[in-house]
């Protein structure tokens, strides 16, 4: 990626770095350590703590040792999705780039932006000479999008800043002061196929073209869910054809709406051309009622081969199952107008062979939501006779609207934009809920650029509002107050 002539370019030469350094969730290690050895030859102390998280210290510029000390957080880790047919290895190759239309994208993959474009302001601050800040801290975490953990082991007594400034939102002109909780809740069951019954055909099926996006921020435009589309299919067809499951897959990711789905099924051969025709107009009713949401959903029937299927009612449980888990928004905010208090994701599915397992994300900013649309999906999994196990839980993080990080960040956009900005709960989680309950007397704010299609391979971010984003960082550093 060729940054010389996009601004603020120290900015986004760190962008181009990360994006150089393979880091899905689990495999941050080797940009880990480059930027370990960025810090030594800049003098920069730093250290790892005991789950893998990266702390670099920065000296005060001169004249801003009494400030309050600042934290700049952010989390070292990306989603890894790409499209179906783009050829691409997480691990090995790096994120290619390309600008259209005034944003940053990535060919075919997501871009990592979120949360790549605020890694690298913190490593342009920590390199800059020129910017005025306070103490300063830069924390990078691991393992943000697959459940928290360096977040969740981050220990009491490393930080030593007063406010903390996440740098993990994804609409300018938004301050972010509290966010949803969450657990992630598994489903499963050890399924015996039997014996292709004779005369019968194989079919396999295809879902794609949905548009995806982060479970948290997107959840309330209400796109499509390609494994719940398939379901619908599905169960349309059982009664038809005497339908048998061989296999069934779909979505990447827990906190991604899932794109595609797929499923390898078996019918009577004399049923094979009405079997198409139903799924065309399976389509052609998907299309016409989620037209505004889903414009280039498509579904594809091709043959296939196999020995073995599901019998009729192990496929019929299976189906159901699937329709019937609840997906998408259960209850909105009675507390703040306009924001989702609980929401699910019905996020992967993945049935070959015997074993079936599903993954759904639940995300509330209460409590209460949390248990409840767990326990629903728990209520939901027993009456089809799976097992449910959930884990990965993290709190949310209660609004203060009194912070001294606040204020700062309100007094420094009111003085750059001539207006205020607005003050937001967001629903997706962020690592403030976790480093909150570590350290509870830290106060917090969170905000970014605009980046849009987060979590899919439509993943882009806004160059001016990067911009924006970086001018109001520095004013932000330049207005903390003093220390009492």
């Amino acid at each position: 990626m060729n940054c010389r002539h996009v601004e603020p370019s120290l900015l986004w030469q760190h962008f181009a770095v990360l994006c150089a350094f393979p880091r899905p969730s689990h495999h941050e290690a080797a940009l880990r350590a480059h930027i370990q050895a960025w810090a030594d030859q800049l003098g920069l102390a730093n250290e790892l703590d005991a789950v893998g998280n990266l702390l670099i210290r920065k000296p005060a510029t001169l004249g801003m040792e009494d400030k309050l000390g600042v934290v700049l957080q952010g989390h070292l880790d990306m989603v890894a999705l790409k499209n179906e047919a783009t050829q691409h290895d997480f691990l090995r190759d790096p994120i290619k780039t390309y600008i259209a239309d005034g944003w940053m994208h990535a060919d075919g993959t997501t871009l990592g932006a979120d949360n790549g474009i605020g890694v690298a302001a913190a490593l342009a601050i920590l390199e800059s000479s020129d910017i005025a800040h306070g103490p300063l801290e830069v924390l990078l975490t691991i393992d943000e999008e697959s459940g928290m953990t360096g977040a969740k082991g981050l220990q009491p007594d490393c930080l030593q800043g007063q406010l903390l400034f996440n740098l993990d939102t994804e609409d300018w002109g938004e301050l972010y002061v509290g966010c949803a909780g969450g657990v992630d809740v598994t489903v499963s069951q050890t399924l015996n196929p039997e014996s292709m019954p004779a005369g019968w055909v194989v079919r396999d099926i295809a879902i794609t073209g949905l548009k995806g996006g982060h479970s948290g921020v997107d959840i309330h435009l209400e796109r499509g869910n390609a494994i719940k589309l398939l379901s619908c299919f599905l169960f349309r067809a059982i009664p038809q054809f005497d339908l048998r499951v061989v296999s069934i897959r779909g979505g990447s990711l827990r906190n991604a709406l899932p794109r595609e789905a797929f499923a390898r099924v078996a019918i009577p051969a004399c049923d094979a051309v009405k079997f198409k025709e139903v799924a065309e107009q399976c389509v052609a009713d998907w299309r016409a009622a989620l037209s505004r949401v889903e414009p280039e959903i498509k579904m594809t029937v091709c043959e296939a081969q196999a020995e073995e299927v599901l019998n009729a009612a192990d496929s019929a449980k299976v189906v159901n199952l699937l329709l019937a888990l609840p997906h998408g928004i259960r209850r909105w905010s009675q507390e703040v107008a306009g924001v989702v208090e609980s929401s699910n994701n019905l996020g992967v599915v993945q049935f070959e062979g015997r074993r079936f397992e599903s993954v759904l994300m639940v995300r509330s900013l209460t409590d209460f939501g949390v248990a409840e649309l767990t326990q629903t999906i728990r209520a939901v999994a027993r009456l089809a006779g799976f097992s449910v196990d959930s884990g990965g839980a993290y709190p949310g993080w209660a609004p203060n609207l009194q912070s001294r990080a606040l204020l700062v960040l309100q007094q420094a956009y009111q003085a750059l934009h001539g207006a205020a900005p607005l003050v937001k709960v967001i629903h997706a989680g962020l690592e403030c809920g976790l480093i909150g309950k570590a350290y509870p007397d830290i106060e917090m704010v969170s905000f970014g650029p605009t980046i849009r299609g987060a979590h899919s391979p439509d993943e882009r971010v806004e160059i001016a509002s990067v911009a924006q984003f970086w001018e109001l960082l520095k004013a932000s550093l330049a207005a903390v107050p003093l220390r009492n």
